[in-house]
């Protein structure tokens, strides 16, 4: 069976209750008869204190159910805005051919897949624990750790489709030194090590209001001839590792580009998954300031049409700077008639004067 046909996207959403009792309710949901590769929760913790007491009671609850070892496993601290608790389920009805196995290095859940096209590594909630340093400080230590389980895996850095960069406070400024530009620099130099010749992952850089910076990722080994990775380019943008000097700030006296592609697709034979970067309405590299919500959201959807061509997508989630934006935002998605899984977040974009950001996965 081709990848594309047995990878699988779905979001869970549980009722108001004790953080403990949520978490159980959303892993009684989790899917039957398929193995599970990555497990992202989004909730809104109080505090800092709280957000890592949160993140061990999901940690402790999921080792329990698997009995060990288990799978990709991050908490993001972003308000869901129809739901207090999110569960968003990655997984695969495998194949007999297919070997699955749940590892854990320093704390951080990952997953190995071996598939006949190729070896796959599913890395989630890679961060640090002490929230209060300085963005740049925790993205430096963050992007060591990737470096090991890459190095323990047996997967080069250029092998990264796609990375989720969850970043606390993204605009906010530490000694006049932008977070976001902090992050960029120091992902920059993670990436300096590598060859990109065929492209940077596919990635989201987005805000959260606790938790400092969490990084997740998946990357790939191809093994099969018909198998291959591709990035790709919006005509209607600027890739955004090639942006000017215009539109960065500063951090440290350095101003790197965001070192991502709009999108990312991989290849199996005739059937492609397009993974869709955090998409906003930006023409060139300047966004559409001042149009509204719903001129942003039609620009943004315009942009992501322009990444997926023919493929169908699976998956979206759905960044909102304002809270009170998620009713008309909601019923302008509704417009488009997705009959997929859509989660709404309230999260700082990556610049002020965007509203709204997507990112998604599509199948072709």
């Amino acid at each position: 069976m081709n990848y594309c046909d047995k990878i699988r996207y779905r979001i869970f959403r549980t009722g108001s209750a004790p953080f403990p009792l949520m978490a159980d309710r959303l892993l009684e949901q989790l899917p039957v008869g398929e193995a599970v590769l990555r497990l992202s929760f989004f909730g809104t913790p109080p505090s800092n204190d709280e957000y890592l007491a949160r993140r061990a009671v999901l940690k402790e609850k999921i080792s329990a159910y698997y009995g060990g070892p288990a799978p990709a496993l991050s908490y993001v601290s972003q308000p869901p805005l129809d739901a207090p608790l999110i569960m968003e389920v990655h997984s695969i009805a495998r194949d007999k051919s297919d070997e699955i196995a749940y590892k854990c290095l320093r704390d951080c859940h990952y997953t190995v897949l071996e598939t006949t096209a190729g070896r796959f590594l599913f890395a989630g909630g890679i961060q640090s624990d002490i929230t209060s340093e300085t963005i740049g400080r925790q993205s430096e230590k963050i992007f060591m750790q990737a470096d090991e389980l890459l190095k323990t895996e047996g997967f080069p850095v250029n092998s990264i489709v796609r990375q989720w960069n969850y970043i606390e406070q993204i605009t906010g400024l530490t000694g006049g030194d932008q977070n976001y530009q902090s992050f960029n620099n120091a992902r920059s130099d993670f990436y300096s090590r590598s060859d990109w010749a065929n492209g940077y992952p596919a990635a989201t850089g987005i805000g959260t209001n606790m938790g400092g910076v969490v990084v997740d990722f998946d990357a790939v080994l191809f093994t099969s001839p018909g198998a291959f990775a591709t990035p790709i380019d919006n005509p209607l943008q600027i890739a955004a590792h090639a942006y000017s000097a215009d539109v960065l700030k500063t951090a440290f006296e350095k101003k790197t580009t965001p070192k991502f592609e709009r999108a990312k697709s991989l290849t199996f034979g005739q059937r492609r998954l397009v993974y869709i970067s955090g998409t906003a309405a930006i023409r060139g590299e300047e966004s559409l300031k001042g149009t509204g919500l719903e001129l942003q959201l039609r620009a943004t959807m315009e942009n992501i049409g322009r990444l997926t061509g023919n493929s169908m997508l699976s998956l979206l989630r759905v960044y909102l700077k304002n809270k009170a934006d998620y009713e008309p935002a909601r019923q302008l998605m509704n417009t488009y008639n997705l009959s997929i899984p859509v989660s709404y977040m309230c999260a700082d974009v990556c610049r002020d004067e965007l509203l709204i950001e997507i990112e998604g996965i599509a199948i072709e």
